[in-house]
């Protein structure tokens, strides 16, 4: 478990949270003193990928059509 202060946290901000990932948790001081950690977030598993909707409408051809209809088999 790393330790920095608080003037090393303001200081380079971005590099610590990026360090977070890594290390697995920092502890911030004051005075030698800890008064706060720094820890990842749970990791999040991704979804289903959006459809490629553009390519799908390219690949349509025009029909007079209900717009509800092409919105439900882009959900299909």
């Amino acid at each position: 478990m790393k330790q920095i202060s608080i003037q090393e946290l303001q200081t380079d901000t971005g590099a610590w949270i990026n360090q977070v990932a890594t290390e697995k948790q920092i502890v911030v001081t004051d005075n030698g003193q800890p008064v706060a950690a720094i820890i990842p977030l749970p990791s999040q598993k991704s979804g289903k990928t959006l459809p490629n909707r553009e390519e799908r409408i390219r690949q349509r051809s025009y029909l007079p059509t209900d717009s509800a209809v092409y919105i439900s088999e882009m959900r299909d």
